[in-house]
């Protein structure tokens, strides 16, 4: 058979894999997500025929809701390293059976980021340059050229890796080593780059002191960290309920374990930054007492949100960081929750709007996302979770049940 029919035969086996066999929750699962891509489609159509004047954007607050997940998904895409580098650095075997979910999970978040800057630009016919190689990018001075380019490599990387190693499952053949190694360790440094360089493009903007700060990047990667890997967590308790997937016990607590580590750090980074802020007590504070208290005798609409972020990231860091609580399913999946609502609280509505509030004039104006926003973000979502879900449910029957079944046979 040569290469184009083992292709071929891939292509249409995959899509065999993923449509079929399922169960009724798995149809079910899938039609929801139909159902908010489309609902998105139509709200996204007025979106476009009136222009970000549908959303509640304005000059004063002119990111918002888009770019905050955009911001967090890359964080999530970004987690996949805390897999990749105990599994081939280390080679450590209970993590490098499901160190692939990490690289899908991945490549659907990295998915969701490209879509969110698309819904977010007001003249979506120009996204093309943003293309690596076809745009006119104005390299090497925008960051936000550099961010793409980075993103781009990222997600062709891992769904190289990704492919490739499914397809070598299809086809009952052992994957090359001296393909897989070097696009792998590539990875790792892309990981790293792809949340520095989007932490850049907040911290390069001199009239924005709430994020000009320098450790803002450890701080993106710190709470990637735990993002990621808590959605991973639960994804395998889930697979190896409803599926043949196996993973190992002390695979997850290990996991868990990295994760209390990452959050402690963001914890730490997050107190620095609070302290130099209010002992300095310059001009620059006015942001910070926006986003925990309010302004002019008015309570922020955000600060209830703020104190919900630390107080979910506090707790799930006690959660993750007591052995006896890590090792416990039902407290470690609480934690697992936490972590992922304070981390989304962190990258959206704590680091836009108070980076917007005041304004430069002084302006407060109070941004909340409108019903565009919300159901134009539910389909993008929708988009990212039927990709990663229709990608797993092709990598366990093939890394996991294929394998058993002929053990069986």
């Amino acid at each position: 058979m040569n290469i184009f029919r083992k292709v071929g035969s891939f292509v249409t086996g995959t899509a065999r894999l993923a449509l079929l066999g399922g169960n009724k929750l798995y149809y079910a699962w899938l039609l929801l997500l139909v159902v908010f891509i489309v609902q998105a489609g139509f709200a996204y159509a007025h979106q476009y025929q009136h222009g970000l004047i549908s959303t509640n954007m304005r000059d004063s607050v002119s990111w918002g809701f888009y770019i905050g997940n955009f911001t967090f998904l890359v964080g999530v895409a970004a987690a996949a390293v805390l897999l990749v580098v105990p599994a081939y650095v280390y080679d450590w075997k209970p993590i490098k059976e499901v160190a692939l979910f990490g690289e899908l999970l991945a490549v659907s978040a990295i998915v969701m980021c490209l879509l969110f800057v698309l819904v977010d630009m007001g003249r979506p016919d120009r996204f093309w340059h943003l293309i690596p190689g076809i745009g006119h990018m104005n390299l090497p001075r925008s960051i936000m050229a550099w961010d793409s380019i980075v993103l781009n490599i990222y997600l062709a990387v891992n769904l190289t890796v990704a492919s490739y190693l499914v397809y070598c499952a299809y086809h009952g053949i052992h994957y090359s080593k001296k393909f897989v190694w070097p696009l792998v360790i590539f990875s790792i440094p892309m990981a790293i780059s792809i949340h520095t360089v989007t932490a850049f493009l907040y911290n390069g903007m001199a009239s924005r002191p709430y994020w000009n700060s320098a450790i803002l990047a450890p701080r993106f990667i710190a709470s990637a960290f735990c993002s990621g890997p808590a959605l991973l967590l639960i994804l395998f308790q889930i697979l190896r309920k409803v599926s043949a997937f196996e993973i190992k016990d002390e695979a997850i607590h290990k996991v868990a374990e990295l994760m209390a580590y990452a959050m402690g750090f963001n914890l730490f980074l997050f107190g620095a930054e609070v302290f130099k802020e209010y002992y300095s007590n310059t001009n620059h504070l006015v942001h910070y007492e926006y986003l925990f208290a309010g302004l002019h005798g008015k309570p922020s609409p955000i600060a209830l949100y703020a104190w919900m972020s630390l107080a979910f990231a506090v707790i799930s860091f006690f959660l993750f960081l007591i052995p006896k609580t890590r090792q416990n399913f039902i407290t470690m999946n609480i934690g697992c929750v936490l972590i992922y609502a304070s981390v989304y609280i962190e990258k959206g509505i704590a680091l836009i709007i108070p980076g917007f509030t005041p304004d430069q004039l002084g302006q407060v104006y109070a941004y909340v996302p409108s019903a565009i926003e919300l159901r134009v973000a539910a389909g993008v979502f929708g988009v990212g979770f039927l990709l990663f879900t229709l990608m797993v449910k092709v990598s366990v029957a093939l890394l996991f049940e294929r394998p058993q079944a002929e053990a069986h046979a």
